[in-house]
C-alpha cells in the first residue's frame, strides 16, 4: 500500500450543499474501500483547502481512479501527494549516489 496526502478545496457546488458534507465523508470512506484502500483520517480545514484526507491505495492506477471519480461528482476538487514514511524514504535514499 501507498500513502497519499489528497487536498481538496470545495467547488460551488460543494459549498451549496456543505451540510451534506460529513455525510460524504461517510460515503467516500465506503467509495475509498471499493478501490482496495483505506482512510487514515479526514480533517476539515481553514485557509487554502477545504478538506485534508490521507489514504492508502494500492497503487497511483488506483488512486487515480479513486480521485477521477470523486471529481466527477462535482463537489470538490483534489490535488494529491504521494507520501513517504521514514521506513520508505530511508529505502529511496540508500538507492542515491
Amino acid at each position: 500500500m501507498s500513502t497519499y496526502v489528497i487536498l481538496a478545496r470545495f467547488t460551488d457546488q460543494g459549498i451549496r450543499s456543505v451540510k451534506e458534507t460529513t455525510k460524504r465523508a461517510d460515503a467516500l470512506k465506503e467509495m475509498v474501500k471499493r478501490f482496495g484502500g483505506t482512510i487514515n483520517l479526514i480533517y476539515w480545514t481553514l485557509g487554502h483547502y477545504d478538506l485534508v484526507t490521507v489514504v492508502d491505495a494500492p497503487d497511483d492506477a488506483s488512486l487515480t481512479a479513486l480521485l477521477l471519480s470523486i471529481g466527477a461528482q462535482g463537489n470538490v476538487r483534489t490535488e494529491a501527494l504521494r507520501a513517504f514514511s521514514a521506513d520508505e524514504i530511508g529505502k529511496i535514499l540508500a538507492k542515491t549516489v
